[in-house]
């Protein structure tokens, strides 16, 4: 129950995210996760290998963004993309 608590949490939290934002917290625990299987359990691994991975997530997602573009909603509960107001 409090995994489910704690997933929920941190999904809410991501919602309101840019994509850059997303792709450096999903990048970030992937890397840590991947740093420590690769590396034995050890605490530096973890944090270069998250560090990593936010990086890499960071840029991976603000590649995704388009500037100058907003998401609007229409009358019919439609998202679409347009140049800002």
């Amino acid at each position: 129950m409090r995994k489910l608590a704690l997933a929920l949490a941190v999904i809410s939290g991501l919602a309101g995210c840019t994509n850059a934002e997303r792709g450096a917290v999903i990048g970030g625990v992937g890397g840590a996760a991947l740093g420590t299987a690769a590396g034995g359990n050890d605490v530096r691994n973890a944090v270069v290998g998250g560090a990593i991975g936010a990086v890499a997530g960071t840029l991976i997602g603000a590649a995704t963004d388009r500037r100058g573009y907003c998401r609007y909603r229409d009358r019919h509960g439609r998202i679409f993309e347009a140049r800002c107001r």
